[in-house]
């Protein structure tokens, strides 16, 4: 009788792992890192303040997990020396402002 109370627990717990994505990041520091280090690359990539990024038809972020790394590969690519922190505060950030993930 363990394993079906036991894999209850699991789903149970799963399911709040993934309804909450970024649920530790804090979203207005990472409006402010995003806009330091972030929009000017994306503005000469898209035009404008660069937001069609988030917001086009094709975008290929479709998870909080594929959200997550594209600000890693980004920060190591550009070379911005963010901390896991920063990662996650701006993953919080596009999460509440454009993807809604839950």
């Amino acid at each position: 009788m363990k394993s079906p109370t036991l894999l209850l627990a699991l789903t149970i717990l799963a399911g709040a792992v993934q309804a909450a994505p970024f649920a530790d990041g804090k979203p207005a520091h990472g409006k402010a890192l995003h806009n330091q280090d972030c929009v000017a690359c994306h503005a000469r990539r898209y035009g404008g303040d660069g937001s069609i990024m988030y917001t086009r038809q094709d975008h290929t972020i479709k998870n909080p997990t594929s959200l997550a790394q594209r600000i890693n590969t980004c920060n190591a690519n550009l070379g911005n020396k963010l901390f896991p922190e920063d990662e996650a505060d701006i993953g919080a950030y596009l999460n509440q402002t454009y993807y809604k993930f839950r």
